[in-house]
């Protein structure tokens, strides 16, 4: 069992929509711990407590919905027990949703909609797919994928095109997608050289912009792709700052077909410090920000305004949601125009090029590395088939 010091601040999931969030908090009974729910679209944020008839474990698995429920898996006899937790008077409200068989469960990112929930069970040489909440008759098993899978992330708005990273019994690791409302063998998304690990670290479905992580350029990087665009990932020298671990944790939305203009919050993390920046795509350096003090590092999300929204709970404020202003980046010169490679050209970058990939269905190209990295017989992205009708 993983237990999180109670020193430390917990982390906290935001609900799809970004209204309500929810974590764990030390201190209830015996030394237990208890769900706090978090209402973020208010004037203010506030929380409150939902201690259920016993204190919780420190590695329950919770989820705040986007109606302000929190679901918990309690795992009890080989089994994990969900159940929907509100706030009710004067004890509080709880919806019994059924159990599911598993020595260990991951829930997945919240997906949107807000009113379902998914996990990961990993069986022997394979990774069963729950919808474990929202679904008509308690848990329901969507498929089940060979290999170990992991990660998660949402490629379109309707909640149906799930991203996973899935490592097959050799060892090595692609992220495919499933679509969760009709099952099926997975398709394969990522596959950037024919012997990288690739992952999917974050998607934003309104610009296509993907987040990935890949050994391909020879050492784990960070680079970025457009779903559905010919050209090959990029690793900008920005995403690699010496001795600093950079983690994204948020992608701005609405930026419809501009994934140059997608901003992406990044945790960065040292043996002393912990701060926030902000990088576009478009952009060659980082924008470097202060977190607020008892940041609950790795939450965050975007505000409509374009602020970037830091939850926080510190001694004087132990619920709040600081609201950074984040600086336009300054214009850079737009590179000589360039024709879309088709498929069959998308193989190689061209020599010194600096054109990063563009939006589907067209778009602007934006300025990537100065020297861009070549790996060995990129793969394009390629867009998920998607199937008609919900």
């Amino acid at each position: 069992m993983t237990v999180r010091p109670a020193s430390l601040p917990v982390p906290l999931t935001i609900a799809a929509g970004g209204a309500y969030a929810a974590r764990l908090i030390a201190g209830y009974g015996d030394g237990g711990w208890c769900p706090e729910r978090w209402t973020l679209d208010g004037p203010e944020p506030y929380s409150v407590r939902l201690p259920s008839a016993r204190p919780e474990e420190a590695d329950t698995p919770i989820q705040p919905l986007a109606d302000g429920r929190v679901l918990v898996a309690r795992r009890a006899d080989g089994r994990y027990h969900f159940a929907l937790l509100y706030p009710s008077t004067p004890d509080t409200g709880e919806l019994p949703l059924g159990a599911v068989e598993s020595e260990r469960l991951t829930l997945l990112p919240p997906a949107p909609g807000g009113d379902r929930v998914y996990a990961l069970a990993p069986r022997e040489d394979a990774t069963a797919l729950w919808l474990v909440c929202g679904g008509a008759f308690g848990p329901e098993l969507v498929t089940v994928l060979a290999g170990r899978c992991a990660g998660g992330a949402w490629l379109d708005r309707e909640g149906r095109l799930l991203a996973l990273d899935r490592t097959d019994d050799t060892g090595c690791t692609r992220t495919v997608t499933v679509d969760v409302e009709h099952g099926g063998e997975p398709t394969e998304l990522l596959r950037i050289a024919e012997d990288s690990n690739d992952r999917l670290l974050l998607a934003d479905p309104d610009s296509g912009l993907l987040l990935v992580s890949s050994d391909a350029p020879g050492t784990e990087r960070l680079g970025w792709g457009v779903l559905g665009s010919h050209r090959p990932v990029r690793f900008p020298e920005a995403l690699r700052p010496e001795g600093v671990r950079v983690t994204p944790f948020a992608m701005q939305p609405g930026q419809m077909l501009l994934p140059e203009l997608c901003a992406v919050a990044l945790r960065m993390t040292t043996n002393v410090a912990d701060w926030v920046a902000v990088w576009r795509p478009r952009q060659r350096e980082l924008t470097h920000l202060a977190a607020p003090e008892g940041w609950l590092a790795g939450a965050g999300l975007w505000g409509a305004d374009g602020r970037l929204l830091l939850p926080f709970a510190a001694a004087h404020t132990p619920c709040g949601l600081a609201r950074l202003d984040v600086p336009d980046p300054e214009p850079e010169p737009e590179p000589a125009p360039e024709p879309e490679p088709g498929p069959a050209a998308a193989h190689e970058p061209a020599p010194g090029a600096t054109a990063a990939p563009g939006a589907t269905g067209g778009g602007a190209g934006a300025p990537g590395p100065a020297a861009p990295v070549a790996v060995a017989k990129p793969v394009p992205l390629q867009q998920a088939p998607m199937a008609r009708g919900r």
